[in-house]
């Protein structure tokens, strides 16, 4: 009687890489199926290991998930915020319309760059944890602060419009931002950083000033 092949050992790698590794094999399987189809048999699958490999690493499935979701959020967080400039000083000359742009684009390509982790960001799909909707709503909270100082520092600078709420046009600036990005993902090759860049330099600029 025949034997089924015996599957190959996994080759060994130190604690920190296989995590890695596991993380990674977790993150295609949302952004491919979507969170229902996460498994530890289904990770061990797509990284080609078997179970107990995972079970060294991870007591179960949701301490993977917990850090998965924890290293998705905390690098797009560290997109967002190299993205987002920093309140010009007195003495620093920089046209507000030319931050706006150099600001989406920064963070467009961000998108572009990183579409997993994005993915669960930007398009959450059924079954994503609340805590991790909780804390992207607590970040937007905050950058909604930041862009509304920014939008009123602009107006000044440029001269108008004064005729215009900051937050609502603050809102407004972080939803198309969100539906920017959103497009990024799932129409890339149609709506690309840049094309997405040449059209807010285009929009700004037909913003009356003083």
């Amino acid at each position: 009687m025949a034997t089924a092949p015996r599957r190959p050992y996994a080759p060994r790698l130190p604690p920190e890489e296989r995590r890695t590794q596991l993380l990674d094999a977790a993150l295609e399987i949302v952004a491919d199926q979507g969170l229902p189809a996460v498994s530890i048999e289904a990770i061990a699958r797509r990284a080609d290991v078997t179970r107990p490999v995972v079970y060294g690493i991870f007591d179960d499935l949701d301490e993977l998930m917990h850090a998965l979701m924890e290293r998705e959020q905390s690098r797009a967080l560290q997109q967002v915020a190299s993205a987002m400039p920093a309140m010009p000083g007195g003495s620093e000359a920089r046209d507000p319309d030319q931050i706006v742009v150099d600001a989406l684009s920064t963070f467009l390509h961000a998108v572009a760059d990183n579409p997993l982790t994005w993915r669960l960001i930007l398009l959450p799909v059924e079954g994503t944890p609340r805590s991790l909707r909780d804390r992207v709503e607590r970040t937007r909270g905050q950058l909604l602060v930041q862009v509304e100082a920014l939008i009123a520092w602009g107006i000044q600078e440029r001269g108008g419009p004064h005729d215009v709420e900051t937050e609502l046009l603050a809102r407004a600036l972080l939803a198309l931002t969100e539906e920017a990005g959103r497009l990024v993902l799932t129409q890339p090759d149609e709506f690309t950083p840049e094309r997405i860049a040449e059209f807010a330099r285009a929009l700004v600029a037909t913003i009356a000033r003083g």
